[in-house]
């Protein structure tokens, strides 16, 4: 079965679908975990057979479902073998012991629905536990363009598309979701920013789209919703957009299906131009947007962040843009630690700049992390 959804123009308000997950293992301690870690390992080159290059979206499998496997990752890419930013087709699956199988290669002219502009996937990636993945495309093919949310079945074939107005460069995701409920949390990237030229343009969104899921049927669109907006955003010569990309949410139970509390749950979101961590409350629940967030915390050893992960105790850790560091930061908006996780010279940038994007923290394995210098999966630990 095949399907395309259509957004209007119009927000889509329609009731918060909330739902309680059991977080990972608690951490030992409340210290920095990046003091803990202390070796950098390469897991896997992440180019597939068709070459594609610049590993960009992260996110790992929780239950085997078709040709997923449990515990393994899924890294999507963005260039393709020419180096060709927006243009990069293929999402692979790579093991805890460094093993790589393409799960899917996404043919741009045979896409089950609209998505402006074709396929050029971003960080924008997740793996739901019934088998669905989602994952953001942000084309350049011709012109950098809207592009789309694709959909695949747990055999790496694209079943249906969402797009439209509110979807416009979708660049990096968060989600939580159960057996039949899925909140995905998008950053959007591109709403006036070609036009603009260059200049900084403050139109930069986060949206909740919540669907309805099971392992029989693909996944049906309940409501999109525009939580946060104001966040800078701008085209740039080397990295095509810089804006709004990480996000991470609190590890929070304090909601469950059709439950109306959300008073403890945290959406956090690297606000890269302007060097900072933005903390939105009530973000399953909420159904206008709150500004651009409160600021968590804000320059220090910040340095353009870029992806972002939250660990099990509720600490952020996000990764730099600009010089490969990851910067460990507590829910209080306290920086902890930082640790060097790419060191590659990229004059007449500082080392490890531009290398960092999907992160991940895996209570099993540590913090996995892409590395776009290298092309590879790695882990601290």
């Amino acid at each position: 079965m095949e399907r395309s959804v259509r957004f209007s123009l119009t927000l889509i308000l329609g009731f918060a679908v909330v739902f309680g997950i059991a977080s990972g293992p608690v951490l030992a301690q409340d210290g920095p975990i990046l003091k803990e870690l202390n070796n950098i390992s390469t897991l896997s080159t992440t180019v597939p057979l068709n070459g594609d290059l610049n590993p960009y979206g992260l996110a790992r499998v929780s239950r085997t479902v078709g040709n997923l496997q449990e515990g393994s990752y899924l890294v999507s890419n963005f260039n393709n073998s020419s180096n060709q930013q927006g243009t990069g087709t293929t999402i692979v699956q790579i093991s805890p012991g460094g093993s790589l199988s393409t799960f899917a290669t996404i043919n741009p002219m045979a896409l089950p629905g609209s998505c402006p502009g074709g396929v050029g996937l971003t960080t924008a990636l997740a793996v739901l536990r019934t088998g669905w993945v989602i994952v953001g495309s942000l084309p350049t093919s011709n012109g950098i363009q809207a592009g789309c949310l694709i959909v695949l079945d747990s055999q790496g074939n694209t079943v249906e598309t969402f797009y439209g107005s509110l979807i416009n460069g979708p660049w990096d995701m968060a989600y939580r979701d159960g057996d039949q409920h899925a909140v995905l949390f998008v950053t959007n990237v591109l709403n006036g920013t070609v036009a603009a030229n260059g200049a900084v343009i403050n139109q930069g969104t986060v949206i909740r789209v919540n669907l309805s899921v099971s392992e029989a049927q693909m996944p049906v669109l309940d409501s999109l919703t525009v939580i946060a907006s104001g966040f800078p955003q701008r085209t740039d010569p080397i990295a095509l957009v810089i804006g709004a990309t990480g996000l991470g949410l609190s590890p929070s139970n304090d909601f469950d299906f059709g439950c109306e509390r959300d008073d403890d749950n945290v959406l956090y979101v690297a606000d890269t131009l302007n060097n900072r961590i933005a903390a939105i409350d009530h973000p399953f629940t909420r159904h206008a947007p709150s500004g651009n967030g409160k600021t968590l915390t804000s320059g220090g050893s910040l340095n353009g962040p870029l992806g972002m992960t939250v660990a099990p105790n509720g600490h952020i850790i996000t990764v730099n843009g600009n010089d490969g560091n990851a910067v460990e930061t507590t829910p209080d908006g306290r920086q902890i630690a930082t640790r060097q996780l790419d060191s590659t010279p990229t004059p007449p940038f500082p080392p490890g700049a531009g290398a960092l994007f999907g992160v991940l923290f895996d209570p099993e394995q540590g913090l996995i992390f892409v590395d776009d210098d290298s092309n590879t999966l790695n882990k601290l630990h």
